[in-house]
Order: structure tokens, then sequence, then C-alpha cells
């Protein structure tokens, strides 16, 4: 019996949801003799929104190529996603990092790090739109686990280029801290260091992420 699926064109298309059901898939059978053939399958159900069955009775051809297409898809390195939507909302990046609490960072920081509580770094990064003027827009404030569970719907796309943002944006913010003395102020100084430690800090992601990534986290 043929079946249509739908194939993800970009992250875009693949949830941080998915995502996570892919890695703990990898991290739960890695070692396995045989786990590279379970883990296209899985990958395949996972992220074409199919059963597994579904997906191990495709033509050899057709698995192959939609296998291919997914691990190709897996090393995007997007551009930085402002905005999103998600549902009937749009979500947009924090527009201005100046103004970013000290509760903020410390939730952003914690949890940057840690791929299984991802979501809660993109809660700080990503909120949903107040208002909106052309290519201007305000967020709503900060509220800690309010969009905790919601973000795991937001694509892919948005979480690496927002890694790949404050990986980027630490280690020029170090660099600039090292050659210029021209900040004064202590508390913005405080400030561009701990951003700059968090991005320089991002190495200790899983494997699994780091080829999302590719060679721009080593």
């Amino acid at each position: 019996m043929e079946i249509k699926i739908s194939v993800p064109t970009s992250l875009s298309d693949i949830t941080l949801r998915e995502y996570k059901q892919y890695e703990r898939i990898i991290n739960t059978n890695d070692k396995d003799e045989y786990s590279e053939r379970f883990i296209n399958t899985k990958m395949v159900e996972i992220f074409c929104g199919i059963t597994y069955e579904q997906a191990s009775a495709m033509t050899l051809v057709d698995f192959e190529r939609i296998v291919v297409q997914l691990y190709d898809i897996l090393q995007e390195t997007p551009k930085l996603v402002r905005r999103f939507k998600m549902g009937d909302s749009e979500f947009g990046f924090i527009p201005d990092l100046e103004r970013m609490t000290f509760g903020e960072y410390v939730d952003l920081d914690t949890y940057i790090h840690d791929m299984s509580n991802i979501e809660k770094a993109m809660a700080v990064l990503y909120r949903p739109i107040k208002y909106k003027s052309k290519e201007k827009y305000e967020i709503y404030p900060y509220e800690g686990d309010l969009y905790h569970d919601a973000m795991l719907n937001m694509p892919m796309s948005a979480v690496v280029s927002s890694i790949l943002f404050f990986y980027h944006l630490g280690i020029d913010l170090s660099n600039a801290m090292m050659n210029s003395s021209e900040v004064e102020d202590p508390a913005l100084l405080a400030q561009l260091r701990a951003l700059g430690k968090s991005g320089t800090g991002i190495n200790p992601y899983t494997p699994s992420l780091k080829e999302i990534l590719g060679d721009l986290m080593l």
C-alpha cells in the first residue's frame, strides 16, 4: 500500500520536540551493532510523521533518499531566526540584549549548555510579540517557566541559529574586551564578560548537536 508522507526540506520543518526524540534514540542506541539502521528508521519515523512499520516498508531507494535528505538538513547552519509563528502567536528574538535582566541571564546561562533542557533557554531568547511596526517589535516580559512546554514546538532553525549567534557573540565580545579599554561602566562590563563566558562555553553539547552545528562548535 502506497502512503504519502511529508518530508522536511529545512530545519524550519523540524520541531525541537522532534529533535529531542531523535537525540534520545541516538543516546540510547549508539553502541548497538546495528544501531545505524535502527536510528535511520526512527529518524524517518520521527521527522516524517509516520510509523516505524511504514518507514520500514519503504523501498530501499526511497528510504535512502529520505535519509540522505534528512542528514543534509541536520547539517544546516541557518542565519539568526528573529521571528517565527507558532500556533496563533508570533515569537520574537529578544530585541535588546543590553536590557536583559539578571534573572534572564541566569536562566539562559544555566540551560543553554543543556540540550535536555534547551527549551528553558529558548523561552528566555524568544517570547510572544506584544506589538510590532514593520521590522521592529516588542516582546512580552520574561515569566520564567510560562513558555517552556510551548517552546518544544518551535522550529529547530531558531534553536540552532540562536545558539550559533551566542557562540559567535561570545567570541567577539571576548576578543573586544581583551583589545579594548573603552568600556567604563562596571555593570555593562560585567554583563559583557558574562555573555562572553556563555558564548565560549558552548562546547559541552552532545555529539549529535555538534553535528548540527558543524565545525563552528569546535
